[in-house]
């Protein structure tokens, strides 16, 4: 729903926010949209037309500035609650924190992650199905294989590789030995294959979140304990 004795648009968008400081102002700004309760997580529901284009992308990342904040996919007005679903999920993934570093993302720009994590539970099995072969290894080589791999199953070839990875040719064709030793018929298999580069692009945005997470918990002030009141002696 937008604002009474207004008619529903089409297609609307969830805008969820990372802190409510000052949300109707931001709705003010935006027109007609609604703003989530008190104690909902902070958000709004704009017509789907306000995010097309890039003069509505814009106009969102000027009304939004220095607010981490996430603008959800186009849906009916009753699947409202798919695009909140999709852009708060986003959100734990995006900027952790409001400020001159924080902007808007977009939930078009980023479906492919979005369903890779949508079942964390799949995600972690899939994980530990196709990339067993690197289990036994420590984690600056598993982290350089992981790389390599990833960039080879995008279609690159070693020059491209080499270039994206700012190391030598020939470290690339070494590295692809050593993964063609661990995997084995694996990689010849496509269907396989597909999976191992889900399963490396997922572990590349599980530990993206999890550094975003750790960051938020070292820029939080730590509590400090209150003196004990000592108890009256007897």
């Amino acid at each position: 729903m937008l604002r009474s004795g207004n008619p529903l648009p089409d297609k609307v968008r969830a805008v969820m926010l990372r802190s409510e400081t000052d949300i109707h102002l931001v709705a003010s700004a935006l027109g007609d949209c609604l703003v989530s309760a008190p104690g909902e997580a902070p958000g709004l529901l704009i017509p789907a037309a306000l995010a097309d284009g890039k003069e509505g992308r814009a106009r969102l990342k000027g009304v939004l500035r220095h607010r981490a904040a996430v603008v959800g996919h186009a849906v009916p007005p009753h699947e409202a609650t798919a695009s909140v679903r999709a852009a708060s999920r986003l959100l734990d993934l995006a900027s952790a924190y409001d400020g001159p570093d924080a902007g808007v993302v977009f939930v078009d720009d980023h479906l492919s992650s979005l369903l890779l994590l949508q079942d964390e539970s799949l995600t972690h099995t899939l994980i530990a199905r196709r990339l067993s072969p690197l289990a036994g290894l420590t984690p600056e080589r598993c982290e350089r294989l992981e790389a390599t791999l990833l960039a080879w199953l995008s279609g690159m070839g070693a020059p491209e590789v080499a270039k994206a990875l700012s190391i030598h040719p020939q470290t690339v064709r070494y590295r692809m030995r050593q993964l063609e030793k661990l995997f084995g018929a694996r990689l010849r298999d496509p269907r396989t294959r597909f999976e191992i580069e889900m399963a490396l692009r997922s572990r590349q945005l599980i530990a993206g979140a999890r550094r975003r997470r750790a960051a938020v918990n070292r820029r939080r002030p730590r509590a400090v304990p209150r003196p004990r009141t000592p108890l009256p002696r007897p």
